[in-house]
């Protein structure tokens, strides 16, 4: 068990959440959940608390009802590699009524944020030459989903 494991508060929906992600994340898997007991009034024999490994990374899903809700300030980041890999996040994260944002945010279908970007784009940024750095900040502006053939013809100028 790892030390520090992000704790996801669900309304009703543990269950829909396991699967949604074990299906987007193949290398995911469940590892343990625990119900409510029948007679809980609201709960009965729902998931109370399920844990689930996304890409090496424990998260436990905590099925809370309605009090909070998911907002930006919290994302988890997906390093993706390709395009091929961008593509894939981005389409099965959105999909069953996920939101698209901008610069490679989205939400999923319960609200959660994602950023799904190419590890090499901070060094993009960073670039020493502040005019390339600048054209890759202003490509990246104006896209939903990342482009990494934009990215990098924005970087060559």
């Amino acid at each position: 068990m790892k030390k520090i494991r992000p704790c996801l508060w669900l309304n009703h929906n543990v269950a829909e959440a396991l699967e949604f992600y074990t299906s987007v994340f193949k290398d995911s898997k469940v590892l343990s959940t625990n119900y409510y007991p029948k007679e809980v009034p609201g709960f009965g024999g729902e998931i109370l608390v399920a844990e689930i490994s996304i890409l090496d990374q424990e998260f436990m899903l905590l099925n809370g009802g309605a009090n909070f809700t998911f907002n930006e300030s919290v994302s988890f980041s997906i390093a993706a590699e390709t395009q091929e890999e961008i593509d894939y996040y981005w389409e099965n994260l959105i999909s069953g009524g996920g939101q698209e944002s901008q610069c490679g945010w989205l939400k999923d279908r319960f609200g959660l944020s994602w950023q799904v970007t190419p590890p090499f784009l901070g060094r993009l940024l960073q670039n020493p030459d502040k005019d390339k750095a600048k054209r890759v900040m202003d490509t990246m502006m104006k896209m939903k989903k990342i482009v990494i053939k934009d990215l990098e013809d924005a970087a060559k100028g």
